[in-house]
């Protein structure tokens, strides 16, 4: 076995107690190693990471679901709508040169990971608990939209629905946290199967990656609660704000004759 496909197999744990520790941060992970430890190709990379982060999010919510964390019906609503937009588009991005997407995705993980780094909005006194009455157009339409970024880059999801259903569903932070699983293995098989009508993968190595990365995410889940989840989320935020930045490096170059026709 090669070592850089090594390297990437030990990551994969990293990409699983991502999601299970902090609802978000899988596919942010995942693209960047498949791309440049695996050698896949940027459209290759994107839809092996929807599909490695659709099934470690899947198993993860259950393990949540019995702890109390998951609130079906707001997750259902979310990922009913962030499926439609990942699927939207995942099938624009098979179009777009790998080297706009992952410029695309450097952005993607400057965005997320300043809004990590600031933390989230607190939550007025009243939104505790779930409101009775949810404002479902607002809940379909930001549904949407992060179902397009994540279907697009196969990034930006868990750390874009967590303050959403935080802010607009009412729930407690480890509520959203295990709700936005739901909504992540929803939009991921979307945006995987949008991707899949232009996208050859190598399932070999995509199941290994993505077997690492679930028994990964059942050491997230058991850690969610006992690491202090402000500091957690600014240490992984300043590591993803350096990756994205050293991808921007990298792929810039690359953009240049692309945009310029040179």
């Amino acid at each position: 076995m090669e070592p850089n496909l090594v390297i990437a197999l030990l990551l994969a744990v990293l990409v699983g107690v991502s999601l299970g520790l902090l609802g978000g941060g899988g596919s942010i992970l995942t693209v960047p190693i498949l791309t440049y430890l695996v050698g896949m190709d940027p459209q290759q990379a994107i839809a092996a990471s929807l599909f490695v982060v659709g099934v470690t999010s899947a198993v993860s919510v259950f393990t949540h679901s019995r702890a109390g964390r998951v609130r079906w019906k707001t997750g259902l609503i979310f990922g009913a709508a962030g499926m439609a937009g990942a699927f939207a588009g995942g099938t624009v991005g098979g179009f777009i040169p790998g080297t706009i997407l992952m410029v695309l995705f450097a952005a993607m993980m400057i965005a997320t990971a300043t809004a990590m780094i600031r933390g989230r909005k607190k939550v007025a006194a009243g939104h505790d608990s779930e409101p009775t009455a949810l404002p479902v157009a607002r809940i379909v339409l930001d549904g949407f939209l992060v179902g397009i970024a994540a279907g697009l880059v196969g990034a930006g999801g868990g750390f874009l629905i967590v303050p959403a259903l935080t802010l607009l569903g009412g729930l407690p932070v480890a509520v959203a946290v295990g709700t936005s699983l739901l909504v992540i293995a929803m939009q991921s098989s979307a945006g995987l199967v949008a991707h899949l009508f232009t996208v050859a993968l190598p399932w070999p190595t995509i199941l290994a990656f993505t077997g690492i990365a679930v028994a990964g995410s059942f050491v997230g889940v058991a850690l969610a609660g006992r690491i202090p989840e402000t500091a957690l989320r600014r240490g992984f935020g300043i590591f993803v704000l350096a990756v994205g930045a050293l991808v921007l490096t990298l792929e810039l170059p690359q953009l240049i004759p692309l945009v310029t026709g040179a």
